[in-house]
């Protein structure tokens, strides 16, 4: 699934950089496919970390200028939670799909959950001069584990 999401990835890269008027880097490629190998949030600093351990060496600065690269491109969005280092997840080309967040104000854990019937009540609604491109919905609470340690 990883691949199929990849290779259209990996056009529109190569269009936005052309676009801006950029280079087309092996190093911003690797990590792209390091991005969208895994579905999962991930911070920045662990991405940069996964890419050295599989021998692939580029800077720190290199991992988090590319990250904004690709936010700018609209292939990864950035989360940040409370807290917490700011989270980044790939996003498929050519894809709505929202989800929104639950996270725990006790522990920082961050789960992501699908409502269809949310989002569909979201994406119906019109805002005079505006067009939403994607929603980003953060529910702060405890989560079942913390609920349960409070409780004790």
């Amino acid at each position: 699934k990883e691949e199929r999401l990849l290779i259209p990835a990996k056009k529109a890269l190569t269009d936005f950089l052309k676009s801006r008027g950029m280079r087309c880097t092996p190093e911003r490629f690797a990590i792209l496919e390091k991005v969208f190998s895994s579905a999962d949030h991930f911070y920045a600093d662990a991405l940069y970390e996964a890419l050295e351990m599989e021998g692939y060496h580029v800077s720190l600065s290199t991992v988090y200028a590319t990250m904004q690269l690709l936010v700018d491109a609209g292939l990864v969005r950035r989360h940040q939670f409370p807290n917490q280092p700011a989270q980044y997840e790939r996003v498929a080309v050519g894809t709505k799909a929202n989800h929104h967040h639950l996270v725990c104000t006790c522990c920082g854990r961050v789960r992501e959950v699908k409502d269809a019937a949310l989002m569909e009540a979201l994406g119906a609604r019109r805002y005079k001069g505006f067009t939403p491109e994607h929603v980003a919905l953060y529910i702060y609470g405890l989560c079942s584990r913390c609920r349960k340690l409070i409780e004790e």
